[in-house]
């Protein structure tokens, strides 16, 4: 090729226009191409976006979205089989405006008759281009928006039929058309193998919650005392955690009461908990010790023997003041390990955090000895231990997450104990972004304020 020749075209085949060909008729094919390899590249888009979703519910929503931008409808909808695979178990719907979900209020969402029901029975792609003149039409419930065009396509997971993928009306007011049909067809593939996924890792994180659960103590009778405790994870649905909290009635009559926080979001994080909580149970039973020493040789016997990640803990003593002597009847005693503060609610309503040196955590210097501390404790009053999941807020100082802390401790504390950690738990000052844990014991004696409001 001499130098200024133009390079030689490389239309497809059936493509390329002839020298008598008109403008508008040459650009028409070239246009239906570039329209349709955008609608690929906009297919494959969503493939990877769907694909990147573990969460079931976000799943199931974004595959009813996607399809409606690819097609370009007005209306769309997902429905779940029951597990009789004859009718919808759940209906995920998107398109419908403030007012016509306003209309459609109080209204049960479709099970599967008329012309949905036919694509549960016939699970191959369908086209409808009049709702209403189809033969399984049985007409829509008062209130629903007209809709005349329907398309649906089965979603398939590992063989069985998950559910059906519908969409209605073309935002240009046309019949879905074969195109549109091949689009939703690829989309339902590829949503199963979505679902797929999103279901296993559902089973596998409820699987790993259930079992980090299952590693937290019921706590045992303690009375005098009263004690209620509450764990919860994260709110990402992908975080496991290593909170923890523990009681128990010690050689010497008093209680001890622990409440900790092993770094990380994961079953490692889990099982580093599980060890950490046994192994400090084995030495408070084995030793009177004070809680710092206790603390101390937890530190020496996790670094000889195991592996685990730096840890906070708070571990208290509850010990009866001796007999006759004068104050309040009941004494903490505890030692933190780079802990949160115990927060002490008394009768009178007085909500006071307890700080004190917090020492260092756990797995960070082993020969380090931390502080021991002691205040008393009057009748009737409430200690509450906590993680750092029930206060830390990116976007608020530490310091004024607790004072909220301590004033919803303080409006609630006349409330049963098992309800105070509930409402503690729902109504916390952080983000969520972390498990939390809290452990709360009522001293018998005086007689508690009464609820708030």
């Amino acid at each position: 090729m001499e130098p200024g020749d133009e390079p030689p075209r490389h239309d497809p085949p059936g493509v390329r226009p002839g020298p008598d060909t008109p403008p508008d008729e040459a650009a028409g094919p070239m246009a239906d191409l570039v329209h349709a390899r955008d609608r690929l590249q906009a297919l494959l888009d969503a493939v990877l976006a769907i694909s990147r979703e573990l969460d079931l519910p976000t799943v199931l929503h974004r595959i009813v979205t996607t399809a409606m931008d690819l097609v370009g409808a007005r209306y769309g909808a997902l429905g779940v089989l029951d597990e009789s695979g004859t009718e919808l178990a759940q209906f995920i719907t998107a398109g419908l405006s403030e007012g016509e979900r306003g209309a459609l209020a109080g209204i049960d969402f479709p099970h599967g008759r008329g012309v949905l029901g036919h694509l549960i029975r016939h699970p191959q792609p369908l086209r409808v281009e009049n709702i209403p003149a189809h033969p399984a039409s049985v007409g829509f419930p008062p209130g629903h928006p007209h809709m005349r065009t329907l398309l649906g396509a089965a979603i398939t997971v590992r063989g069985q039929i998950y559910g059906d993928l519908y969409l209605s009306e073309r935002y240009d007011g046309k019949p879905f058309d074969a195109q549109d049909e091949e689009i939703l067809v690829a989309l339902a593939g590829a949503a199963g193998i979505a679902v797929a996924n999103a279901r296993l890792y559902q089973q596998v994180h409820s699987g790993a919650e259930h079992f980090q659960r299952l590693l937290l103590p019921i706590l045992p009778d303690m009375r005098p005392f009263e004690a209620a405790a509450v764990y919860r994870p994260a709110a990402q649905p992908h975080h496991l955690g290593g909170d923890w909290y523990d009681a128990m009635l010690l050689p010497d009559g008093s209680w001890a009461a622990v409440i900790g926080d092993v770094v990380g979001h994961d079953l490692n994080a889990a099982a580093a908990m599980a060890q950490t909580r046994n192994m400090l149970r084995a030495l408070l039973y084995d030793r009177c010790s004070p809680p710092s020493a206790v603390l101390h040789q937890l530190d020496r016997t996790l670094h000889a023997v195991t592996d685990v990640p730096v840890t906070t803990a708070c571990l208290a003593r509850i010990e009866a003041a001796p007999a006759g002597a004068p104050g309040a009847p009941w004494t903490l005693h505890w030692s933190s390990a780079g802990h949160h503060p115990p927060l002490l609610l008394t009768p009178d309503g007085t909500a006071e955090f307890l700080h004190g040196d917090p020492g260092l955590p756990l797995g960070v210097l082993v020969e380090e000895f931390r502080p021991d501390h002691r205040h008393p404790v009057p009748a009737g009053s409430t200690i509450v231990l906590f993680t750092d999941g029930l206060v830390e807020h990116p976007a608020h100082p530490l310091d004024a997450s607790l004072e909220a802390l301590a004033g919803l401790a303080a409006a609630r504390a006349g409330l049963p104990l098992e309800d105070f950690v509930t409402e503690l738990a729902d109504r916390h000052p952080s983000d969520g972004h972390d498990d939390l844990a809290l452990l709360a014991v009522r001293v018998p004696g005086a007689e508690r304020p009464a609820p708030a409001g």
